[in-house]
């Protein structure tokens, strides 16, 4: 009787840690396959789940325009102290209260929230490399580098006469102009623009205006001719990070045909 007790017990330990998971951890792995993610933003939990990882929690709700500057109650952090694994950005303005948060077995990464593929690609393997679902991730990374293509086509497709757009970007979304091969003639952001900088800007003469939606002051460049494009860096409840570069195409491709 003892022996068969010890069986059962056994048995509904591997059951709760997930002993069920197919994917092999890796090697080097800190943080099993199959284990809890909590991420501050949709932005990391959509790395994370590109990575392979199947439980994923988020402390910001998607719908928050400006997550970086929520401030979470501790009903929203009380899934951290049971988490494997916490992801956030150090430009989060709560990331100190959320790696307080974190329980003491858990391990807290700093994530780097940029669309740029390398990036992304650069991040999505770095994470799946400690959940031990590299498999998993490379399998999405293919879906990516397919997206990417299709992407440009579509837009390309859009210019005008097959003339390449000029573009003036935010500094963190002009990733969709390179992606999209619209040319870049001036940056602006994160800061105000400045009445110098306006009439610079102007002068470059634009033909789009790509607005970060998550940092929007308004019109950009007032009494321009440009189009301002709605651009998103956050995926949305669905944590599909695909989607991002989706929809930021349809609505360059929107514009151009307008």
């Amino acid at each position: 009787m003892k022996i068969k007790l010890v069986v059962l017990g056994a048995v509904l330990t591997l059951t709760a840690c997930g002993g069920a998971q197919t994917a092999a951890p890796n090697a080097t792995s800190d943080v099993p396959a199959g284990k809890k993610v909590v991420a501050a933003t949709a932005w990391e939990a959509a790395l994370a789940k590109a990575a392979g990882a199947t439980d994923v929690k988020v402390v910001v709700p998607a719908t928050v325009a400006h997550a970086a500057d929520y401030d979470p109650k501790p009903s929203d952090l009380a899934a951290v102290a049971t988490a494997d694994l916490v992801l956030y950005a150090e430009f989060e303005g709560f990331a100190a209260k959320l790696k307080e948060a974190a329980g003491g077995s858990a391990k807290v990464e700093a994530v780097k929230l940029e669309n740029a593929p390398d990036v992304v690609r650069a991040e999505v393997l770095r994470l799946a490399g400690l959940l031990g679902t590299t498999s998993a991730a490379e399998q999405w990374l293919r879906k990516f580098d397919t997206t990417l293509a299709e992407v440009k086509t579509q837009v390309s497709g859009s210019f005008p006469g097959g003339k390449t757009p000029k573009v003036v970007s935010q500094a963190f979304v002009a990733y969709m102009a390179a992606i999209t091969g619209a040319e870049v003639v001036g940056t602006f952001g994160p800061q105000p623009v400045t009445p110098a900088q306006l009439a610079e800007l102007v002068g470059k003469q634009p033909d789009l205006v790509f607005d970060n939606v998550h940092m929007s002051t308004g019109t950009v460049l007032p009494g321009s001719s440009a189009k301002q494009v709605k651009i998103v860096n956050y995926p949305g409840a669905d944590l599909d990070l695909l989607g991002v570069f989706k929809s930021n195409a349809e609505e360059i491709s929107k514009a151009l045909k307008a």
